[in-house]
């Protein structure tokens, strides 16, 4: 009996340890981070190039495959070919002839979701706009150089194959199944030369695509990093006073030596704000210096090497030490007192890469 009971205090006493030291940490939020990844989408639907004919005599087959890059949350790039056939024709007398054309494009995108309403990798609807130049390769026209000319004018009648350039623009979405496919929904417009018909109109020929297709990501477009908690900074304790042996003729007590305070400022992912639960850090560093007037600080500025690059890593270090010394001279502690130095992510003062978004503060 006195086991069990020795036993069942013993486990209340770790896990009253435990929620004490859980409830002294410092939480950071796990965050859904953008990863740059590569997609490909497969297209098939409707072209019409604007002729004399009627509208539905001018649709014909069309389809696309394009591979692209996101590289940033908003925006990507994509290279791909299009095409299959083209109608031009008359009204009176009601005729039309086909031909066929390969198209070549480079398109830059913007997604206008995460532009207007923030990176969300769960979003359903997300919206595209994209702009571009193509290599359009037309061939087999064959129809049109088999009509009478006598009462079909061709001023522009080609024959074999033609290269042209052309521009385009856009808009699409696509409507995500899960994290790597999703249902791509586009429509476009490409403006060629007069000559892509055959015929002589005075202006460049339009052509415009209706397509449904699949998008599928080939790589993952996102992580999500875990909730980081730090541990609580130690209370610098002063030494104690020793006893006074009184003496005949009594010595001058020696100096108490001053031991110095560190304070580690810890910062949010690529955030240079000091944020409400290190502000009392900042106090504890106020009051220590106004207690010793000779004291001065040293504030060195870090980046964790894991996010970001080096270049932005270094400026963020450095407006992160800016940040706390500028806090500290609101408070009344002079310019002449504080010392800034920031390092980027050249050094990890930490094994834990959460905790090297930090300021380390060294007063003495």
């Amino acid at each position: 009996m006195k086991i069990r009971n020795l036993l069942l205090l013993s486990l209340l006493t770790v896990s009253s340890t435990m929620a004490f030291a859980q409830e002294q940490r410092i939480k950071e939020e796990g965050k859904t981070v953008f990863k740059p990844h590569w997609s490909m989408q497969v297209q098939a639907g409707a072209a019409h190039t604007v002729g004399e004919a009627d509208f539905t005599d001018l649709i014909s087959p069309a389809a696309a495959v394009n591979v692209g890059y996101k590289f940033a949350p908003a925006f990507g790039a994509r290279l791909g070919v299009s095409g299959w056939q083209a109608k031009a024709g008359w009204v009176t007398p009601s005729q039309t002839y086909q031909y066929k054309y390969l198209q070549g494009n480079l398109d830059l995108m913007a997604d206008l979701s995460t532009l207007f309403c923030g990176f969300n990798p769960k979003r359903v609807f997300n919206g595209y706009i994209f702009g571009g130049v193509g290599l359009n390769h037309a061939f087999d026209n064959d129809e049109a150089n088999a009509l009478d000319t006598r009462s079909h004018e061709l001023e522009y009648l080609w024959q074999d194959k033609q290269n042209l350039v052309a521009g385009r623009f856009g808009l699409g979405c696509d409507l995500r199944l899960n994290d790597r496919l999703a249902i791509n929904i586009e429509g476009n417009a490409n403006a060629l030369s007069d000559k892509f018909n055959s015929k002589k109109a005075g202006n460049c020929d339009w052509q415009f695509n209706v397509l449904v297709g699949l998008n599928i990501k080939l790589g993952k477009s996102y992580k999500k990093t875990a909730p980081v908690y730090y541990e609580p900074e130690p209370v610098v304790e002063q030494p104690k006073p020793q006893p006074v042996v009184e003496k005949p003729q009594p010595k001058p007590e020696p100096a108490v030596v001053v031991e110095p305070m560190k304070q580690n400022i810890f910062f949010a992912l690529n955030s240079a704000k000091i944020q409400n639960d290190q502000l009392s850090k900042i106090d504890a560093m106020v009051a220590y210096m106004e207690k010793y007037p000779n004291s001065k600080v040293a504030i060195t500025g870090y980046a964790d090497k894991e996010t970001g690059n080096p270049r932005i890593n270094l400026a963020l270090s450095e407006k992160r030490a800016k940040n706390v010394a500028d806090a500290l001279k609101a408070k009344g502690i002079a310019a002449s007192r504080i010392v800034t130095d920031f390092k980027g992510d050249t050094v990890q003062p930490y094994r834990v890469p959460e905790e090297n978004r930090v300021s380390i503060c060294i007063a003495e």
